[in-house]
């Protein structure tokens, strides 16, 4: 398979995407001297050209492109070439409406934005594979093609009546033609849903009341699965006409509508799009980095930053711009952690249209402005740190368990609590190994977890039985597990283990009864130890395992909080709440201390992040104010060739070194 570094070639991709089509043709040219000029080496062409490249039901207008594919490859500038299945034009809307996605009350999504169609459709989906034939064939031997991008961000849920016909083909080949084991997975002998028929089977509508938890969950699982088709057949297509080119299609940062795990095994290369909040200080920081660890886990190794803005989104209720250096510094954060690529949405900052408020590398003041000087000054920068970074790994002892059915089940109606929320309890462990230093990877429940030192669960109310096998087994040989509350409770079909938690991992974690899961109100706290826990308690009987900390008030006075187990020649230990952020960054510590899991680089303040990258140790400062870095031996920094050989390393405002142990 084509991967990456067939279309990096030792190099940090950097542009990002180009709608020329907006423009007269008389600016491409200007826009070709000023990628030069800011060290553009790739763009993105054709994401939204539908309705341009087919103006009316197969008619095909390519001599546009086909003379900004030239003006590329003259300029020595390689292209992603899009298909522009995102954004149907309005011809498809107008003459074929059973193309438009309808919601769970049967409302019509028109057209007049973008990502009008509905997966299901045969309709849709054979404009979709003519125009993509017809793009490979004509592009597939074009010198400027580095990669393809299909689609973009699959984000459509569609509830019609083709797409209920196309959930029943599902659900006969998921259960062998059998409405039996459908009626038990969903446990439809409750409420009297028992289905009797295929044809009686819609998707989960709006209805009067909670709906079947076990048809809702089949249902995200659909929904994945139908865009992941939509992709697959584009793919097929440009790959038998490239089979040396490499694919992909643009996730969004922790985004609940797709399967991540199951999707970028479909992909050559994984590309994401990551926009934090310029206003949300280390807060911003941090979730780059969650999403980047994600990323490169769903990877396995390098991956691209398809999307980023240059300055401030449009679509937040106040969009803030970046202030001097962030652009910077969340770029050189993406390439810490296994980015080949740093690309940007977009080139040149539209005039018109719904964002036209949205930045861009060129921005509204030009040339002169102080974003597009930024971008020039990185661009210079990621030219001369490609070769020394392009392709190389990035180590991690922990692992962060991840299960986007364990989200899709856990976060239905009708839970002990609405708010628990699954995003943010996962953010908030990924945060405490942030500040405690520790890089670590995502992974799946059923992956091979032997590689990793320590192995998290902020929470994951599904596990399978080949996932509890599996944490079993990492333990008994000898690695150390942290696991989170309300953990293990349900099967792969939302049925509830017999006694609330699996068995084989209430023997585990060395406790015996759960008497209780004790959600807590907003804002309430519950003492445990010296700490404050958030948003979740419970009463649970201790077998083999140490208390590690009490329940110190109510109900659950003198109950135990946190534990510790050994089990084997490993550790489980077990969390019953949310502790506070100083809490859970000083447990995981702990944690992490026992299981021989060291951070890049011990003693930094809380404002610094360090991350190795093969030989390199990236240093990054989230914050305003100037810090000077005691390290350990001489260095030279790569972006500027200085060397610090006194044992310590100033980095300003928003500041990064990029260090490399200094030969003698």
């Amino acid at each position: 398979m084509p991967e990456l570094s067939d279309a990096t070639r030792g190099r940090i991709l950097y542009g990002g995407d180009y709608n020329p089509e907006q423009w007269p043709e008389e600016v491409w040219a200007e826009d070709v001297r000023l990628m030069k000029e800011a060290g553009v080496n790739s763009v993105t062409l054709g994401v939204f050209s539908w309705a341009k490249l087919e103006p009316r039901p197969g008619a095909r207008d390519f001599g546009w492109l086909d003379r900004l594919m030239d003006l590329m490859h003259e300029a020595g500038i390689g292209v992603v070439l899009a298909t522009p299945t995102a954004s149907p034009p309005p011809w498809m809307g107008s003459r074929h409406p059973e193309t438009l996605p309808r919601r769970e009350d049967g409302s019509v999504v028109w057209y007049g934005s973008r990502q009008q169609f509905c997966a299901s459709s045969p309709v849709y989906r054979e404009y979709a594979r003519r125009i993509t034939e017809d793009l490979a064939a004509r592009y597939g031997g074009h010198p400027a093609l580095r990669m393809w991008h299909i689609n973009n961000e699959y984000c459509t849920h569609c509830w019609c009546d083709e797409t209920a016909r196309h959930f029943r083909r599902w659900l006969r080949a998921k259960y062998g033609d059998s409405l039996d084991a459908l009626n038990e997975a969903w446990g439809t002998a409750f409420w009297s849903q028992r289905y009797d028929s295929w044809e009686e089977i819609i998707p989960p509508r709006s209805a009067q009341y909670m709906r079947n938890p076990g048809q809702v969950l089949d249902f995200r699982r659909f929904t994945s699965d139908a865009l992941m088709e939509c992709f697959v057949a584009e793919r097929d297509i440009v790959a038998r006409h490239t089979p040396h080119i490499p694919v992909t299609s643009n996730f969004m940062p922790f985004w609940a509508g797709q399967d991540g795990w199951v999707w970028s095994g479909q992909q050559d290369v994984v590309s994401m799009d990551i926009y934090p909040d310029p206003k949300s200080g280390l807060d911003g920081g941090q979730h780059g980095a969650m999403i980047q660890d994600l990323t490169r886990s769903m990877a396995a190794g390098p991956w691209m930053l398809m999307e980023q803005a240059a300055g401030p989104v449009n679509w937040r209720g106040v969009n803030h711009p970046k202030p001097r250096g962030l652009m910077r510094l969340w770029s050189l954060q993406a390439v810490a952690r296994g980015a080949d690529a740093v690309c940007f949405f977009q080139w040149r900052q539209s005039r018109q249209g719904a964002e036209k408020f949205h930045s861009g590398m060129l921005t509204h003041a030009g040339e002169q402005g102080r974003t597009f000087q930024q971008v020039k000054a990185l661009g210079a920068e990621l030219a001369g740190l490609g070769g020394a970074v392009a392709g190389a790994g990035v180590p991690a002892g922990v692992a962060i368990l991840h299960d986007w059915n364990a989200w899709w089940a856990g976060g239905q109606d009708g839970r002990p609590s609405s708010k628990l929320d699954y995003e943010r309890t996962v953010t908030d462990w990924h945060r405490a190994l942030w500040d405690n230093h520790l890089t670590a990877d995502f992974a799946h429940p059923e992956a091979d977890l032997s590689a990793y030192r320590l192995v998290v669960i902020p929470q994951l109310y599904l596990l399978t039985d080949t996932a509890i096998g599996n944490l079993v087994s990492y333990v008994r040989g000898g690695g150390t597990l942290v696991c989170g509350f309300f953990t293990g409770v349900a099967d792969e079909d939302d049925r509830v283990r017999a006694g609330g938690v699996d068995a084989r991992l209430r023997e585990l974690l060395g406790i015996g009864t759960v008497h209780e899961w004790w959600p807590l109100d907003e804002g309430e706290t519950v003492a445990v130890g010296d700490f404050s826990g958030t948003v979740w308690s419970e009463d649970i009987e201790v077998t083999t395992a140490e208390v590690v900390a009490a329940y110190k008030d109510g109900e659950l006075d003198g109950q135990a909080a946190v534990t510790r187990n050994p089990a084997g020649d490993g550790t489980a230990w077990y969390v019953s709440t949310l502790p506070e952020r100083d809490a859970l960054r000083a447990l995981l510590a702990r944690a992490a201390d026992e299981a021989g899991v060291r951070p890049a680089l011990a003693g930094l303040p809380g404002s610094v992040e360090a991350v190795r990258r093969g030989d390199l140790l990236f240093l990054l400062n989230h914050a305003l104010e100037p810090v000077v870095l005691a390290i350990p031996g001489a260095y030279e920094d790569v972006l500027t060739g200085a060397t610090h050989a006194s044992g310590s390393v100033p980095l300003g405002r928003y500041g990064v070194a990029v260090l490399r142990e200094a030969t003698s």
